[in-house]
């Protein structure tokens, strides 16, 4: 090899060594920013969630409105399934009263814009006339629509 073939080789590698090492730094990078998306997602969803509980105690329906889909429903432990309507009427009747939320436990399920929640509360309600601390197990699916979750529906059993 002459010394224009070698000048040649270098610059082959050199090129070879600058781009391949960025690609491996843009693969390394695009992995926490793909981690930091599911984590922020995960929080969202989890604060969606938790703000519903609080909004329960509080009989905010208007605000239960603006997270909730507009065709949920809550299936009661009974089977029963409610739609959002008529349970928001409960809520503001006070036949459905809730008076505090402890979280337990949750679990999150994310496929890209769904969601699936599973969150345990030991919840202190009167529902339909009985007052208890109900160990209550929500199942929830989500959606996220413009940036926000919404939930769809929660099916409701204890643990």
């Amino acid at each position: 090899m002459n010394e224009d073939d070698l000048c040649v080789m270098k610059h082959i590698l050199l090129t070879i060594f600058i781009f391949g090492g960025s690609i491996a730094v843009t693969a390394q990078n695009r992995k926490p920013a793909m981690e930091q998306n599911t984590r922020n997602d995960e929080d969202a969803v989890l604060a969606a969630v938790r703000q519903l509980a609080q909004l329960m105690i509080a009989r905010d329906t208007v605000s239960m409105n603006d997270i909730l889909d507009e065709h949920y429903t809550l299936t009661h432990m009974t089977g029963y399934v409610q739609p959002k309507k008529e349970w928001f009427g409960e809520v503001q009747k006070e036949t459905m009263k809730y008076y505090s939320a402890e979280e337990v436990a949750h679990d999150v399920k994310l496929n890209r814009d769904n969601a699936e929640v599973t969150v345990k509360n030991r919840v202190d309600a009167r529902i339909w006339g009985s007052r208890n601390t109900w160990r209550l197990q929500q199942k929830m699916t989500l959606e996220k629509r413009n940036g926000k979750w919404i939930i769809l529906q929660s099916v409701a059993s204890t643990f």
